[in-house]
């Protein structure tokens, strides 16, 4: 892991970044000094659960996932994060270590700032701690939604339901959905197992709703995928 120090925050064109949303505040600008930038490999753990809090991660770029530790220590991936996205906020705040696990899906660039710089410029500015506010709200609707649909959808359903939440997060590279995930991946976030994923998804395949090669997949049509959760009103950012 790679760390190195320069304000970047002014030429950057991220965007969906909070940070850069923010940046017509002198308050916030004069806080982008503080702006550490982080690179990680492919396969490469940037938060460890149970380790203390020090600050908030912004992806730059690279695609992530959000875990935590279930029963029996499986593996429960929270969420997948795009460019723009916080990292790290489930933290922030009051506790002392991170409740979640991140690791680069693919090469990422990360910046970072610390608790301490972070906690100020709430107190200064009361537009981003808005911002934030916002952010937070949002994020907690969607663990509540994920948290119904776990409960309510069959096993096939909460495939079908990862399916296009990963299709929609990261798009498509030539026909394929544009992150590799392994099949455990993507029963770590259906909340089933590597074995039901891969039934359900030869199931989709005989269907001919979706198609594969190696670990890429594919979707014919994502009408005809969201047909089938139609029903349950969920649709996870």
């Amino acid at each position: 892991m790679t760390v190195t120090s320069r304000n970047a925050c002014v030429s950057c064109n991220n965007k969906n970044c909070l940070i850069n949303k923010n940046l017509n505040s002198k308050i916030v600008l004069r806080f982008t000094e503080e702006r550490r930038e982080i690179r990680c490999k492919k396969g490469q753990q940037f938060i460890m659960e149970g380790a203390s809090v020090t600050g908030l991660f912004f992806l730059l770029s690279g695609k992530v996932k959000v875990s935590r530790t279930g029963l029996m220590g499986k593996e429960q991936i929270v969420r997948f994060a795009s460019e723009g996205e916080i990292i790290g906020h489930r933290g922030f705040g009051t506790e002392e270590s991170y409740p979640i696990s991140a690791t680069a899906l693919e090469d990422c660039k990360l910046c970072y700032f610390s608790k301490e710089s972070l906690q100020e410029v709430l107190r200064l500015e009361p537009s981003f701690t808005y911002a934030l506010m916002l952010f937070y709200a949002n994020e907690l609707n969607k663990s509540e939604v994920k948290v119904k649909s776990l409960s309510q959808m069959t096993v096939r359903e909460r495939v079908i339901d990862t399916l296009l939440y990963v299709n929609r997060k990261f798009g498509q590279t030539n026909g394929y959905i544009s992150v590799i995930l392994s099949r455990r991946e993507y029963a770590d976030y259906a909340g089933t197992t590597e074995e039901q994923v891969i039934r359900i998804l030869s199931s989709l395949k005989k269907e001919t709703l979706i198609f594969t090669k190696g670990k890429r997949i594919g979707l014919h049509s994502t009408q005809a995928l969201q047909r089938e959760i139609d029903e349950h009103n969920f649709y996870l950012g």
